[in-house]
Formats: structure tokens, sequence, C-alpha cells
């Protein structure tokens, strides 16, 4: 998928549809309507019954709790 940009049709923060590409990376979007920006990627294909981990997954993080939730 190098190089595809993924399309969304909805901006992520207030659900607009005035999206644009922002930049020459792929998956780089900016919101006419609320002015932020985010990235889209593709992270991985998951198996049913199977959670990917994510970048700041840990496995000394108890179950239920959140991603850099303080301590």
């Amino acid at each position: 998928m190098t190089g595809e940009r993924q399309v969304p049709f909805f901006c992520p923060y207030c659900g607009d549809e005035n999206l644009r590409p922002a930049g020459p990376e792929a998956g780089d979007w900016e919101c006419g309507a609320c002015a932020r920006a985010f990235r889209l990627s593709f992270v991985a294909v998951s198996r049913p019954g199977h959670r990917a981990a994510g970048p700041d997954d840990s496995a000394d993080r108890p179950p239920g709790t959140l991603a850099g939730a303080g301590s």
C-alpha cells in the first residue's frame, strides 16, 4: 500500500466532508471546516479474535487501561 492514498469520507474531529490532501505524503489530510490536519495509515490486517498491537501497546499495562494514561 505504499504510495497509495487512503481516502477518508469525514473528518474524525468534526464530521465535516470538506477534506483535502494536506501534503505530498500519502495519508496526510486537512479539514477545511475545523482546520485540523490528520494522518491515516494502515497498521495491520487483523484476524477474528486477534487484536493487532499498536505502537503504544505495552505488555505491562493492566487490561482496560488507556495508552498514555498517567501513573
